[in-house]
Parts: C-alpha cells; structure tokens; sequence
C-alpha cells in the first residue's frame, strides 16, 4: 500500500489581473521524493512555490500537509507544523558561530529563547553537532558565519532548515550561485539527507545537471498549468517540454532559461 503524500497540492489557480499565474496545478510530494519544479520564466514557478509556503493566498485550490490544509496559513504557522525552507540568497546569522546558528534553530523549532539556553544544558549543542556533522560542517562548528565560503554557508542554511525535523523541506533556486562541483554536492547531500530522514522535497531550480542528476520526479510548468510530470527520463523525452523549456539544455546539462 502506498503511503500517503507528505504534500498534496490541488487544483491552485491565482491570477494577476488577466494573467492565470497558477491555473488548476496539482501535484503530491512524498516522503523521500524530490521533486523539482522547473519551467521557463513567467511559468508560475515562484508563485506555486510561495503559495505552498503561505506567502501567497491562491485565489482557489488547496495545499495540505499529511491531510491537514494549510492552505493560507502564515509562513510561521506552516514553519511550526513542519515544513523547512532555505532562500535563493542564503539566510544565516553572520555574527554567530555554525554552531550557534544551529543551536538557534533547534531552540527556535521548540519555542524557546536563544537567550534563555545555557551551555551547561547540552541537549541542544550535542543535537546541533550531530547536525553539522552530516552536513559536513562539523569542523567549521566555531568559525564565525561570517566567514564562510559561499558553498558552506549554503550547507550551513540546509542544516538550518533541517534543525526543526520537518516533513517538507522546500527549496528555492538552492544551488544559485555556486560552481558544478559545489552545485552538484550540494544536492547530492540533500538526496541523501531526504533519504535518510523520510524527508520531502520540493525545489525549483534552472540548472539541468542538478535535475537531473538528482531529482527522483520532475513536474514542468508553463504558462501556469502542469505540462509535464514524470521521472528525468521521461521529461527528457516529452516532446513539449523539449519544446517550450529544454531546448538544447536537455541533451547538455546546461541551465535552462
């Protein structure tokens, strides 16, 4: 018996004016799974993304989490029912340690006060090293935020975002920015990440090598409506989506547009 989604997106529609952002889009994410949404610009890729979110209220359709809609609910609201979430510009404290960062995070997810956390406690410090461990940062634990390379710092914001054990992690544009190697590492922690933890995905992204290197499912966009949702092999091979996003992309591994 297959288990049910961890998100399940239905029939969203939001329009600006004339224009159909989002026009009857469904889809699900489940555990383990991630899934990319891609499309050429103006596909309605951002404002899907932000409606799951609670950044957006659609205009119809609902966004539920294992079952519970949380369709337009706040952003801190659906942080707290379990969804993670890291920026296109990566969000970190600059002034804090990796580690405090984390610890933050972890107090925060628990509704507590980074300024009533004592050392001495430990729960927090042992949970937020066993994170930058996985995240392979464990020995940039008391280096400034400040000063980290960009690749780290993007790691540093996945730990983060996974400090709270969400069920969804949502990314936006996650390896923005960075170089192949750094890209590709990136998300290849993420899948195992994923995979370790039953975790959702959901990540939009332009550049092909990442998708698909890495995503087990694929959803295309265009003009607001779903073309096209399969596995890489069939996205690579859907002649619409050739067509109106992949062009030469598809066959290279070069970004989209």
């Amino acid at each position: 018996m297959t288990a049910p989604p961890v998100l399940s997106v239905g029939n969203l529609a939001k329009a600006y004016g004339g224009v159909h952002a989002l026009d009857g889009v469904s889809f699900d994410v489940h555990a383990g799974e991630l899934l990319a949404l891609i499309g050429p610009n103006g596909a309605g890729k951002s404002t899907c993304f932000n409606v799951v979110n609670g950044q957006i209220r659609p205009d119809a359709g609902t966004v539920r989490l294992e079952g519970r809609d949380i369709t337009g609910l706040p952003p801190r609201a659906i942080a707290r029912l379990g969804v993670g979430r890291t920026f296109q510009i990566a969000a970190v404290f600059g002034s804090l340690t990796v580690l405090a960062n984390v610890e933050t995070a972890l107090l925060a997810s628990r509704g507590a006060s980074f300024g009533l956390w004592r050392p001495q406690d430990g729960q927090a410090r042992g949970e937020a090293l066993d994170l930058l461990a996985q995240t392979g940062l464990a020995a940039l634990a008391d280096r400034p935020a400040t000063g980290l390379a960009y690749g780290d710092v993007k790691r540093l914001e996945l730990a983060i975002a996974i400090a709270g054990s969400p069920r969804l992690l949502l990314m936006d544009e996650p390896t923005a920015g960075m170089g192949t190697h750094e890209r590709l590492a990136l998300i290849g922690l993420v899948r195992r990440l994923a995979a370790a933890r039953s975790l959702a995905v959901l990540f939009t992204e332009h550049s092909m090598d990442v998708v698909f290197g890495h995503a087990t499912r694929v959803i295309v966009l265009a003009r607001g409506r779903v073309i096209a949702d399969g596995s890489v092999e069939e996205i690579r091979a859907d002649p619409q989506v050739r067509a109106v996003y992949l062009g030469r992309s598809a066959a290279t591994g070069e970004r989209g547009s």
